[in-house]
């Protein structure tokens, strides 16, 4: 029987939120436990799907899932792969990682290639084939390429595909192991990094990078898959930015044009990823309620996503100057949901909310009306959801409440979530198309929930760490020139 080794390690670094992620930033799948997660619609689950269907008997050894966060401690690392490298047997055919692609930690700014470096170093794993699925906001670097035969990144901006993807990167390992053909792998990065919300890949360059990348896979003899990579703008590390593979069986040449007409694309489109942002203050003060749909007011710079601490105010404090009716934010704070407990439904308190990052004007207080309390625990309405590839079907907010002052609603929940699945909102009790206004934390990945529902959408600049305007965060480790930091002729 064909034995495959499993592992992942799935994290979303940002570089320049200050803190530090450690274990307890990390759920921990191990052994048993993987093979148990067949059918939760993760990228995990897109491998096991195949595998089974394959007859493969799969060797799982650990998956880390973390969100999005600080640089993670290097510690971390090193007990991931003291759990991984044991595992690697004798005896086995093949491997499939379940990766992230944007983790950096506190002493390595490619752990993904170093990964895969250390295990080409164990005995009997140098020549096996390596297959991975990596999120396409993930940093691809040349070492990434050149020490694995074929890593897919989604191909949708908000993700809906992890679990294709996973399919996708596991029937080509089906594939290697019965032709036994192992494709190459060429990369290429650009001189070139866009925020996030510049790689949604519904319109703009991304759109068009994909179109091109698909029409190519066709038409190029040989050419197995074709990855465009948006990168991860928040990740301070060399290669983070746009980036390309091709994952191919026939000739080097044809790959490397290829590649060269990708990032000739991406060069002539650059200014299309940047997105246009609009004034708060101005939004919030002309809006007119009426409209079929609620305004979403998205502010990436608090993206939780992207690895904010999803506490910002700015929204809900614009909202409040302007009396919205039948608003609603949703606020992570744990320390208010705590402060909630003792307090009858219908009851009221006067309560500090949100505003604990640095960059916030910091919290609003308010006198508060408890409207319900909760577990937090609800299942995705969407099963393609962008939470779905890495959290599974069941979503854990932690212990949440919705409070009201005036017009405005307040979901509050103890864990922060990315706002992508209109479940976290009617979870609560709450018809999210009912409300007039939305505060989003996110950059793209709340189009396919909220766009179904939404009048209006308008991109607001606020505080945070997860700014769209790239040019002022500090890099130091980043290579350079890149646009849009640097001066650069076409």
């Amino acid at each position: 029987m064909t034995r495959v080794f499993a592992a992942g390690i799935f994290h979303e670094t940002h570089s320049f939120s200050g803190d530090i992620t450690g274990l307890e930033g990390f759920t921990i799948h191990r052994g048993a436990e993987m093979l148990a997660r067949l059918g939760d619609a993760s990228q995990l689950d897109g491998f096991l799907t195949v595998a089974r269907r394959e007859g493969w008997e799969v060797v799982p050894s650990a998956v880390y899932t973390g969100g999005a966060s600080g640089t993670v401690d290097h510690a971390v690392f090193e007990a991931f792969w003291a759990e991984v490298k044991p595992a690697l047997a004798a005896g086995l055919d093949a491997i499939h990682l379940s990766l992230h692609g944007a983790m950096v930690t506190s002493e390595c700014d490619d752990p993904e290639g170093e990964l895969l470096q250390r295990i080409r170093a164990v005995a009997g794993a140098e020549n096996l084939p390596i297959y991975g699925v990596c999120d396409l906001h993930g940093t691809l670097t040349p070492r990434m390429g050149a020490l694995s035969e074929c890593l897919i990144f989604y191909r949708e901006c908000p993700h809906t595909d992890a679990f294709d993807s996973a399919v996708r990167s596991t029937e080509l390992l089906a594939r290697c192991l019965k032709t036994g053909i192992k494709p190459k792998q060429h990369v290429l990065v650009t001189p070139i990094v866009w925020p996030p919300t510049g790689t949604g890949t519904r319109d703009g360059p991304m759109r068009a990078l994909e179109d091109a990348a698909r029409r190519m896979e066709k038409e190029i003899p040989g050419v197995l898959a074709i990855n465009v990579v948006g990168g991860y703008s928040f990740s301070d590390v060399p290669y983070a930015g746009v980036a390309f593979s091709v994952i191919t069986e026939g000739s080097d040449a044809d790959a490397k044009a290829a590649l060269a007409a990708l990032g000739k694309i991406a060069w002539d489109m650059r200014e299309g990823g940047i997105p246009k942002q609009y004034d708060l203050d101005q939004v919030v003060r002309d809006f007119k309620p009426g409209g079929k749909g609620p305004v979403l007011l998205v502010e990436p710079a608090d993206n939780i996503g992207g690895g904010a601490t999803g506490d910002g105010t700015d929204v809900m404090r614009a909202l409040l100057k302007y009396n919205v009716q039948g608003a609603g934010v949703a606020i992570a704070d744990p320390d208010a949901v705590a402060k909630l407990q003792s307090v009858p439904i219908g009851g009221k308190l006067t309560l500090a909310i949100g505003g604990k990052g640095p960059l916030d004007p910091g919290p609003v207080t308010l006198e508060v009306e408890l409207i319900s309390r909760s577990d937090g625990v609800f299942e995705l309405e969407d099963k393609n959801s962008h939470l779905v590839g890495s959290l599974g079907k069941i979503i854990r907010m932690g212990p949440s409440a919705v409070v009201r002052h005036r017009g405005l609603t307040i979901l509050l929940t103890s864990r922060k979530l990315p706002p992508f699945d209109l479940g976290q909102w009617r979870s609560q009790g709450i018809n999210p198309e009912e409300l007039s206004m939305i505060g989003i934390k996110a950059a793209v990945g709340h189009r396919v929930a909220y766009g179904k529902i939404a009048s209006a959408e308008f991109t607001v600049n606020t505080s945070g760490p997860c700014t769209s305007d790239i040019t002022r965060l500090p890099y130091k480790r980043l290579r350079r020139p890149v646009f849009p930091l640097d001066a650069m002729e076409g």
